[in-house]
């Protein structure tokens, strides 16, 4: 994720996470951090923001193809239980009739009008056939029964099938979005490596640079939820970026939102495309404290306003939580949870 327009997300390892730095650094300096490049570095520094770009929609589509992922997982769990109780409710109706249509051999195995003309008491005979009569409408409606569980195994069975099948696909997209993260990164890193030392020690300066105000600590919060979720974001300040981790011990721009409100005793979705519904739009003139800030139009990175035109992010590997002002990408949407 990137603070300034050139926020991103990034990669799996710490590594990545240090070069993406120096990365973002670069993004800084282009809002006049450092003085004007000449022209390759000016090419170099908007190759880069643009794969950090890249890379962060890409870490937001991991996200929710992991997310789904779990999802899956659990409802294929959930059937397979189900499957094993109704495949046992089967086996037991199976067994009941079994021993009914062997009772019903036993006792009628003879034609009905011979078994009473040698009935040595036609009155007990008739007695014994009303009640094979009635055994005959039990199993009769026990058969239906058993056929009826029978359908429902076979449906549960296929929509498992189906589960398991949609679960691969989503392993199959998380790999792929990995994949392209790590490419994304591991191209940003060669550029980056790409430029003079000095340019890559000022960029990196600059991202650090803590350019931000400080937000107003008056600053009323929408709501009693929204001022834990302040409190816990503000606890996170200092604490990595990792790519994919929604804490304790680091966060992508989605997962410190997610574990923020998390210790509000709210559930917010995985990803920030997600987040921006979670709750009601309000404009950003009437931005509060807790109030969630989407940027870019596809709503691929999002923060925190804390007040005093400032939010809490964040913002791509190397760069820890931290504050920036809001304005530092297009604003997409501000969302009161």
């Amino acid at each position: 994720m990137g603070s300034h327009r050139r926020l991103a997300p990034s990669g799996f390892d710490r590594g990545a996470a240090g070069a993406a730095v120096c990365v973002l650094s670069a993004a800084a300096a282009a809002l006049g951090a450092v003085p004007a490049l000449a022209e390759p570095e000016e090419d170099t520094r908007s190759t880069v923001d643009r794969l950090y770009e890249q890379a962060e929609k890409a870490t937001e589509a991991y996200n929710k193809a992991d997310e789904r992922a779990d999802t899956l997982r659990e409802q294929v769990s959930t059937a397979q239980d189900e499957i094993a109780r109704q495949q046992e409710r089967v086996n037991t109706m199976r067994d009941a009739l079994g021993s009914l249509a062997g009772a019903q051999y036993r006792s009628g195995g003879m034609d009905p009008s011979l078994a009473l003309l040698f009935s040595d008491d036609p009155d007990d005979y008739l007695d014994k056939a009303a009640v094979l009569d009635r055994i005959g409408v039990r199993q009769a409606g026990e058969l239906k029964e058993l056929q009826t569980a029978m359908r429902d195994l076979a449906q549960r069975r296929d929509e498992a099938s189906g589960k398991l099948a949609e679960l691969e696909r989503s392993r199959a997209a998380v790999a792929r979005h990995k994949k392209t993260v790590e490419q994304k990164l591991a191209k940003a890193r060669e550029l980056l490596n790409s430029l003079p030392y000095a340019e890559r020690a000022a960029y990196d300066r600059a991202s650090r640079s803590g350019r931000a105000g400080v937000p107003d600590p008056g600053a009323a919060p929408a709501s009693g939820r929204a001022a834990a979720a302040v409190a816990a974001a503000r606890s996170a300040l200092g604490r990595p970026y990792v790519w994919g981790a929604n804490g304790p011990g680091g966060f992508d721009c989605s997962g410190l939102m997610q574990w923020s409100y998390a210790q509000a005793g709210v559930g917010l979705p995985r990803t920030s495309q997600a987040q921006r519904y979670a709750g009601r739009q309000v404009p950003l003139s009437q931005a509060q404290p807790g109030d969630l800030v989407a940027y870019r139009s596809d709503a691929s990175h999002i923060a925190m306003y804390m007040g005093n035109g400032q939010v809490i992010h964040a913002p791509y590997p190397g760069a820890p939580v931290r504050y920036d002002p809001v304005g530092m990408m297009p604003v997409s949407s501000v969302t009161r949870v």
